[in-house]
């Protein structure tokens, strides 16, 4: 059988590697090239270099700041949910293990909302809030901080819930022995936590991580349907910003195209340098 498969093995990557090749690293090369030029459809473009970049910060002589204030909008808001989100959750996971009664009840309501939409869920947010503030004339979109706390809540209520479940399994994986002999050494809660369970946990931190990391750089549904980046695009994310670049403004296209570029370099050298330093503290451990 072993045989077999090392001869045969081509045949059954090929498929894989085709839909790969079609599907990925095709249209990534053709965006990169149309990032250097000027198009309204992908077959009708005009080389013209690095002016779409330039474009990106500079426009008619005058120093653009859009796309700057969406990358440090984007970035703070993503270490903020990131935090919420793995604190929470890990909080929620580790009350869940302890036995107390209704646990599956508790998981469940905790895990349902990562199942609704975020198009759906954002209006129904929208909807609660403004009713809320509109005892005070205010809506969501009153101030960029407005909307930027409206968007934490709304996509950590969604994601809590799907990182509670990976850290109870990444819990439930530590040997029940480990912790039976720290508890018979003496060791208290709060040791058992910071010496016993975060240290196991910390290839599921890293996934965790990892996801609420790339969740929060390339968010786009909530932030169109719970703001649509007003007021006047201060609380535009990354993702909506190409988004309007693209489809809101004639003859932008290829400034959308190299905003994305821009885009897809930063979320690749976050991820590699989060996963660099966890799977680091992971060998430290």
């Amino acid at each position: 059988m072993d045989k077999t498969v090392k001869k045969y093995w081509p045949l059954f990557v090929l498929p894989t590697m085709a839909a790969f090749v079609i599907g990925f690293i095709v249209p990534f090369v053709y965006g990169l090239f149309l990032s250097f030029c000027k198009f309204t459809t992908v077959a009708d473009w005009k080389w013209v270099g690095f002016k779409n970049y330039t474009k990106i910060f500079v426009v008619n002589g005058k120093v653009d700041t859009t796309f700057l204030h969406s990358l440090w909008y984007t970035s703070l808001f993503t270490i903020v949910t990131m935090l919420i989100i793995n604190i929470v959750a890990f909080a929620i996971a580790l009350a869940l293990t302890k036995g107390i009664r209704g646990t599956n009840l508790f998981r469940t309501a905790f895990f349902l909302p990562n199942l609704i939409g975020g198009i759906v869920l954002s209006y129904i947010w929208l909807m609660i809030f403004n009713s809320f503030l509109a005892r005070y004339s205010k809506t969501i979109v009153s101030t960029q901080w407005f909307a930027f706390w409206g968007l934490v809540i709304v996509v950590s209520w969604q994601q809590i819930g799907y990182m509670m479940i990976i850290y109870i399994a990444g819990i439930q994986n530590i040997p029940g022995e480990l912790i039976e002999a720290a508890k018979i050494d003496g060791a208290n809660s709060h040791q058992l936590l910071r010496y016993v369970i975060i240290p196991m946990l910390m290839p599921t931190i890293t996934v965790c991580t990892f996801l609420t990391l790339t969740n929060g750089f390339k968010l786009f549904d909530q932030n169109l349907a719970l703001t649509g980046g007003n007021p006047a695009k201060q609380s535009e994310l990354l993702a909506l910003n190409i988004y309007d670049t693209m489809y809101g403004t004639t003859g932008w296209q290829g400034v959308g195209q190299a905003k994305a570029v821009i885009f897809f370099i930063l979320v690749a050298v976050i991820s590699l340098i989060q996963n660099k330093l966890t799977t680091r503290k992971e060998v430290q451990q």
